[in-house]
C-alpha cells in the first residue's frame, strides 16, 4: 500500500535527482529515503529510478506517475488546512464586516447566533459606514462583509444581495403622517439627519438625493448628527423629521420616540443590502458561517431577495 512518507520521498528524488540532496531537502538521513523508494517500487512492481554516477535518472514510469502523486500530496495538505480551518473556527476569532446601522437590529442577535454554534470563539463585527469596510475588504482585512449595495463599487468585488429595507419617515407631529410624502413635501421637510461625517456616501441620504433630483428637488437638512438614536430623539422632542430603515425605526422609536410613528415615502424608497467579498476569493469556513447567518438574519427583518 502506498503511504504519504512514500510518496513524498518520491517527489523530493524526483525534483532532486539524487537521493542525498532528496534526504537533505527533507531533513531525513540518506538511507531512510532510498529505503522508502525501494519500498514503493516494490509495492508497485516497477523502476522508479536508475543510478547514474552520483545522482539518478527517473524512468518513464516515474514520468508518469509524477503528477498523480503532486495531486495527492496536494490533496492531502488541503485537507490539513481544512481541519484546520475549522479547529480555528471552533476557538479563534471571526471578523465581519456590517454597515453601521446593523447594529441595531441585527448585530447582538448576529452574535449570538454564533456563540450558540461555538461558544469558544471571539467574534468582532467591524464597520461604522459601508464605504469604511469595502476598503477593509480590498486591502484583505475582511474576507467578508454585509453592505449597502449602493456603497459598493463592484470591480473586484462578487456582490450578492440578500435583504432590501425601506427607508421611512418619521416624525412626532401626526399631520405630517397622514399621507406617504412625496420628494415635493420631503424637499420642504425640516430634517435631521444622522451620519454627518459620511453624508456624501451614506446610502440612505444617496436614496433620498435621487428621488429628489428626479422631481426636480434639492436635498436640504436642518440638523446634522452622527448617530441615528440622536435623530430619532430629536424627532421624538417635535424639533425635526427624519428619514431611517424602517428596521430602525420599529426598534428606536418606542424606546426613545415613543409618540413618534413612521409613513412610506412615495413612491417608496429602500437600501438594498448585499453580501461582499472579494471575487474568487475562497472564503474560510469563518467567513461562510457568518455570510449564512447575517444573511438568515437580515432576511428574518427585512424584505429577502432570493431566499433559499
Amino acid at each position: 500500500m502506498l503511504s504519504v512518507h512514500q510518496l513524498t520521498c518520491f517527489l523530493a528524488t524526483y525534483e532532486q535527482g539524487s537521493l542525498t540532496r532528496a534526504a537533505e531537502e527533507l531533513g531525513y538521513a540518506q538511507p531512510s529515503v532510498s529505503e522508502q523508494v525501494r519500498a514503493l517500487e516494490k509495492s508497485l512492481g516497477v523502476q522508479l529510478f536508475r543510478r547514474v554516477g552520483r545522482g539518478v535518472v527517473p524512468t518513464p514510469v516515474a514520468d508518469t506517475m509524477r503528477p498523480y502523486a503532486e495531486k495527492v500530496l496536494a490533496a492531502i495538505a488541503e485537507t490539513e488546512e481544512a481541519v484546520a480551518s475549522v479547529k480555528s473556527l471552533e476557538t479563534g476569532t471571526i471578523r465581519f464586516g456590517m454597515f453601521g446601522i446593523a447594529r441595531l437590529y441585527a448585530g447582538a442577535a448576529l452574535i449570538a447566533d454564533v456563540l450558540a454554534r461555538y461558544p469558544g470563539v471571539r467574534v468582532e463585527l467591524v464597520g461604522q459606514n459601508s464605504t469604511e469596510v469595502v476598503e477593509d475588504l480590498r486591502r484583505g482585512r475582511l474576507e467578508a462583509a454585509m453592505l449597502a449595495v449602493s456603497t459598493v463599487a463592484s470591480e473586484g468585488m462578487t456582490v450578492r444581495p440578500v435583504a432590501r429595507e425601506e427607508l421611512v419617515y418619521i416624525s412626532a407631529h401626526a399631520e405630517h403622517l397622514a399621507s406617504p410624502v412625496t420628494a415635493h413635501r420631503l424637499s420642504q421637510a425640516s430634517l435631521v439627519m444622522p451620519e454627518t461625517t459620511y453624508r456624501a456616501v451614506d446610502s440612505t441620504r444617496a436614496t433620498l438625493r435621487q428621488m429628489l433630483h428626479e422631481a426636480g428637488r434639492n436635498p436640504q437638512s436642518r440638523i446634522e448628527v452622527e448617530d441615528v438614536e440622536t435623530a430619532v430623539e430629536l424627532v421624538g422632542m417635535g424639533l425635526a423629521d427624519s428619514v431611517i430603515p424602517r428596521g430602525a425605526a420599529e426598534q428606536l422609536l418606542p424606546r426613545l420616540a415613543p409618540g413618534a410613528g413612521w409613513v412610506s415615502l412615495r413612491p417608496r424608497q429602500f437600501d438594498t443590502f448585499a453580501i461582499v467579498h472579494r471575487s474568487n476569493a475562497v472564503l474560510s469556513p469563518a467567513a461562510q458561517l457568518m455570510i449564512e447567518l447575517a444573511t438568515r438574519r437580515m432576511q428574518a427583518i427585512a424584505e429577502p431577495l432570493n431566499p433559499r
